[in-house]
């Protein structure tokens, strides 16, 4: 039981980021003081993590109560040695489903997409829509491009965005999803064009953080700004001559 409790904090700490971030404005608003902010923030993390459960508001009653009565020492309603061990079964079950229909509101998405006008779909399952058409030659598979982007869910949701930040961004293709390494392959320079990305060629069944969920179909808004050749790999050094 211990083990699954360190590995729900340690997970869920993985997206306390992304959480911090999207509750920040409303803190600021609320009049907290920083530990009862602090307090708020354990409460997301936590929150972040339980989204796997997909808890109904019945069920969320049942979790609230659980935490209440461990924290203040309270005789438990359940033996936990008979339904401690039932927590990680549950989890993955849940996981599932909640996975199942990600996926498959992500098709319905993906389907809509392709029958826009212009839109082409390849073997990948990638969506690939022009917006403005760029100049000169596309970039190769190892080139490293210059973009703008913003990236969505289906429910238009913003994820990231380097117009947010300010400034665009530079990467090699070979380090992004399989997505963005075929679309961006697509464009010109000075062109735009919209991405559709199914989960298998996004993130899979694993999501990102909390920002993106298992199994979702994601959306991307990409400015081709400029893109140069990789730099040749080093070399090893030649073998000294032996006497």
């Amino acid at each position: 039981m211990k083990k699954t409790l360190v590995a729900l904090l340690t997970l869920a700490a993985m997206g306390s980021a992304f959480a911090a971030d999207q509750s920040a404005p409303a803190a600021e608003k609320s009049g907290m003081n920083d530990d009862q902010k602090t307090l708020y923030a354990v409460g997301v993390v936590l929150g972040q993590q339980l989204k796997v459960f997909s808890p109904s508001a019945a069920e969320l009653a049942l979790i609230q109560k659980g935490i209440a009565d461990s924290v203040q020492d309270k005789k438990l309603t359940v033996d936990m040695e008979a339904y401690g061990p039932r927590i990680q079964p549950l989890a993955q079950a849940r996981r599932v489903a909640f996975t199942n229909k990600i996926a498959a509101a992500g098709k319905a998405f993906a389907d809509k997409a392709a029958k826009e006008p212009g839109a082409v779909k390849t073997a990948s399952g990638l969506i690939y829509v022009s917006q403005k058409e760029g100049t000169g030659p596309n970039p190769g598979a190892s080139d490293i491009v210059k973009v703008h982007y913003r990236g969505t869910l289906i429910d238009g949701k913003e994820f990231d965005s380097s117009y947010k930040r300010g400034e665009p961004i530079e990467f090699p293709l070979t380090g992004v999803i399989k997505c963005w390494g075929e679309g961006v392959q697509k464009m010109k320079a000075g062109g735009k064009a919209k991405l559709v990305c199914p989960a298998a060629i996004a993130y899979g069944d694993n999501g990102a953080g909390a920002a993106i969920p298992p199994g979702a179909t994601l959306q991307f808004e990409v400015e081709l700004l400029s893109f140069k050749a990789a730099p040749p790999a080093a070399s090893a050094p030649a073998e000294a001559p032996k006497k």
